[in-house]
């Protein structure tokens, strides 16, 4: 890789010149600085934009580290880091992404994400859960995305799971259904509790008894297979053409899909004998259902943006930012 000083060489002048055309090419005579870009063009010369951090250089452009969590191992939670980049980019900024997987050493990636100076880091994750922070994070200029960190005093941006779920059953209820069936995920899963509490909220403010609610919590503690109990949930509650519920609230969309596989293989119509609600929006999915599936968005896009946003304007405080989670509806209510 060509260094500054072949650059400088090349075009026949000085190191200093040769910085002055890249940081402040004003200050030069145009004849000067079209003999150092044609140089940079013909070596192919990138800045080394780390040693200038190192050096403190006040004329770089800034940049976001984003330390990723499992994130970029889901194509829906991935859109965090496109609008991370994107809204960087927007703003002058830079970004680069180092991915933390469940099994790596978490120091040394924090380590490998700080010898790139960042001026900001933002700490993602797959799917809303409670983390443990490195302490050298703590050090830095910090803000989290879809994750929060109780014992420590950090900006958080996280879906507001319990509204959602909540302006759903809203909407399921204003449809006229009055008997759900209520499948969620795991109740370790922060979000789980998130979403019952906010069906259980809507419930009640329509007059409805909260201990009388068809409610199930999946247990996907060894794997995807759990998945399966919707089958067996389903079997105690729609048999030889008899049912005792008219909507199905999935915890999510993959949920959904064993629900809807289920019930049509049996000949049951959705949405004209049972509705189905699904939630996360995953990507490029729920449109291909038939009838197309009515859901409840998860806000990845925006909370990546407004934790970019975050430490680009270095707001200053430290509070936990729930993030809207719109209704999409669909054919399938």
């Amino acid at each position: 890789m060509a260094s500054l000083k072949d650059v400088a060489k090349l075009a026949g002048v000085s190191l200093m010149t040769v910085s002055r055309a890249i940081n402040e090419p004003g200050k030069l005579r145009p004849d000067t600085y079209q003999r150092v870009k044609q140089a940079i063009d013909q070596l192919d010369y990138v800045p080394d934009l780390a040693a200038r951090r190192i050096r403190g250089d006040s004329s770089r452009v800034k940049t976001l580290g984003v330390l990723a969590l499992d994130t970029a191992t889901t194509p829906f939670s991935v859109e965090m880091i496109l609008s991370i980049e994107k809204t960087a980019r927007e703003h002058g900024w830079n970004s680069f992404v180092v991915n933390l997987f469940a099994d790596d050493a978490a120091e040394q990636t924090v380590d490998l994400l700080l010898a790139h100076r960042p001026d900001g880091v933002i700490f993602t994750t797959m799917g809303l859960r409670q983390v443990s922070l490195p302490g050298k994070l703590l050090d830095q200029q910090l803000v989290l995305a879809n994750c929060i960190s109780p014992e420590n005093s950090v900006a958080s941006y996280i879906p507001d799971d319990e509204q959602g779920q909540h302006d759903a059953m809203c909407a399921v209820l204003a449809r006229g259904y009055k008997a759900p069936l209520c499948i969620y995920l795991p109740e370790y899963a922060l979000a789980a509790g998130l979403r019952r509490h906010g069906l259980e909220r809507a419930w009640a403010e329509a007059g409805g008894d909260v201990t009388k609610l068809r409610q199930y919590h999946l247990d996907l503690s060894k794997g995807d297979e759990g998945y399966r109990d919707t089958v067996t949930i389903l079997a105690n509650h729609f048999s030889s053409g008899k049912q005792d519920c008219d909507v199905v609230v999935c915890g999510n969309d993959r949920v959904a899909f064993l629900v809807y596989q289920t019930l049509l293989a049996q000949g049951w119509k959705i949405p004209e004998q049972v509705a189905v609600l699904g939630y996360d929006n995953m990507v490029g999915i729920g449109e291909l259902f038939q009838p197309p599936l009515t859901t409840v968005q998860l806000p990845h896009y925006e909370l990546g943006r407004q934790a970019a946003l975050h430490l680009i304007n270095q707001l200053p405080h430290k509070k936990t930012v729930k993030v809207a989670c719109p209704l999409l509806i669909r054919g399938s209510l």
